[in-house]
């Protein structure tokens, strides 16, 4: 059991590195606005939330041994990783890290469902304002259960 919490730890910072440049191409691509670069921002951001999202269902797969099945299960997973599970891990990511994601969450839903056109331009300017703060909020919360993993790791490999 524990060995797949040293795989999680490394297949969530191999991952990491695909949300990180999601969220860079994003930022990029609003730089030099114009119809076509919001829309390829809007992608990007959609790509964005939905590697964070793989992130959590690993973890929810693995970990909590469990993922939400209700219509609601994308809310309802990020949800999910703010609970500290006594006896199984702590909170993944803080009440104030999953409010700013569940922006990014909507966002992709509306991504997913009208035409590039459609596309309000001032949300996705809001969006990438606000990406190096979520960077940084998801980065320090995913550090921290990083050290989870890790040290639940080795208490394993002491047995």
């Amino acid at each position: 059991m524990i060995v797949q919490y040293r795989i999680l730890h490394q297949q969530l910072k191999a991952e990491w590195v695909n949300v990180r440049a999601a969220a860079e191409k994003a930022q990029a691509a609003y730089a030099d606005i114009g119809n076509y670069r919001v829309d390829a921002a809007a992608l990007n951001l959609q790509g964005f939330y939905s590697g964070i999202e793989r992130l959590f269902e690993w973890i929810g797969r693995q970990i909590d041994g469990t993922i939400p099945q209700s219509t609601s299960w994308h809310r309802d997973l990020l949800r999910q990783m703010v609970l500290d599970v006594p006896g199984i891990r702590p909170q993944v990511i803080k009440e104030e890290t999953a409010k700013l994601l569940d922006e990014y969450l909507g966002f992709r839903h509306v991504v997913r469902n009208l035409y590039s056109w459609d596309l309000n331009t001032a949300k996705v300017a809001r969006l990438i304002d606000l990406l190096p703060q979520a960077l940084d909020k998801i980065e320090v919360d995913l550090d921290e259960f990083g050290r989870f993993l890790q040290s639940a790791g080795e208490v394993d490999s002491e047995d």
